[in-house]
């Protein structure tokens, strides 16, 4: 995602959620790809999830309209699991129960990454779901 042309609010986390989630402002971090995709922060997550700092989950699924195989890494603070289960859990309803454009669960999703009310707003803004 190209920050510069994102309004302000959208996107403050990106290329960032390592650092803010060492320094406790982030609670989850997700990042959902083609399996193979070379973005995955694995290497530098790795060392932090080995001393307990962080928590990893990880679930591969193949994209039914697709045929490809889809990686999700979620990253939590210990104590914060909760919020990985839910994030699979929304993401679920959104491939089985073809459930689209919801503020409120597109509010659910920013709020359980650590995204201020104002970032989310903006967000929405920016989705045309305000």
């Amino acid at each position: 995602m190209d920050d510069q042309q994102l309004p302000p609010g959208v996107g403050p986390h990106e290329g960032r959620e390592l650092e803010l989630m060492l320094a406790g402002e982030k609670p989850l971090a997700m990042f959902s790809d083609v399996d193979g995709w070379d973005g995955f922060p694995d290497a530098e997550f790795a060392p932090h999830v080995a001393a307990g700092r962080i928590v990893m989950r990880e679930t591969c699924r193949r994209d039914r309209m697709k045929g490809l195989a889809i990686r999700s890494l979620y990253y939590a603070l210990p104590g914060e699991e909760w919020r990985i289960d839910r994030m699979i859990e929304i993401e679920r309803g959104f491939r089985e129960g073809g459930i689209r454009n919801r503020p409120d669960l597109e509010t659910e999703i920013g709020r359980l990454l650590g995204y201020s009310d104002a970032d989310i707003r903006a967000f929405l803004a920016h989705i045309g779901l305000a």
